[in-house]
């Protein structure tokens, strides 16, 4: 399924590896996540037809207020490529927000973040969570991560699935922990 075909059923996703486009501001890395309602055509948007004009007012006031919201608006009109790590992270979940999506996939978001980044990643995790009624699937191994943000875990060793639960029922599941620690593991 193509990605844009994905993104008007609802889901958006952020990938490891972070891919903004660098030279952009912010702003415009926010705008290019709300282009995909754009119903203006390629042939509106050179001729600068009215209806392209109001449409892309109204994506650039949204994706204001979108940065307002996730207080990065500070840093609007800077290069994406310019930010710390942390919030080049947070930019690249904000835009997939953008699409307006119902489920948000996360993949390693916290992956290269040091401690602080990380507290302030699941910080803000929880909060586009219950501010955008979102439903957020997470795949992460870091563990103080996963048991920070998630309601519900599903645990896979080798593609199959091992476990299902809330958090502590996963941090005392037995074939969690002989997946994950070892059966000689010493737990003191």
């Amino acid at each position: 399924i193509k990605p844009d075909k994905i993104a008007k059923v609802g889901i958006a996703r952020t990938f490891q590896n972070i891919r903004l486009l660098e030279n952009l501001t912010v702003l415009d890395n926010v705008m290019i996540g709300f282009h995909l309602h754009l119903k203006s055509n390629l042939a509106s948007a050179i001729l600068k037809f009215p209806n392209y004009v109001r449409e892309e007012e109204s994506i650039h006031h949204k994706s204001i207020e979108l940065l307002e919201k996730v207080e990065l608006e500070k840093c609007k009109l800077e290069k994406a490529g310019s930010l710390p790590y942390g919030q080049q992270r947070k930019l690249e979940i904000v835009r997939a927000l953008a699409t307006g999506p119902k489920l948000l996939l996360l993949d390693e978001p916290a992956a290269g973040m040091n401690p602080q980044e990380t507290k302030d990643l699941m910080n803000f995790i929880q909060k586009i969570q219950d501010d955008f009624n979102l439903t957020v699937l997470l795949i992460e191994h870091d563990m103080k991560v996963v048991m920070g943000i998630c309601r519900r875990i599903l645990v896979m060793d080798y593609g199959v699935t091992i476990a299902e639960g809330n958090p502590a029922e996963i941090q005392n599941n037995p074939e969690v922990i002989k997946a994950y620690l070892g059966v000689d593991a010493n737990y003191a």
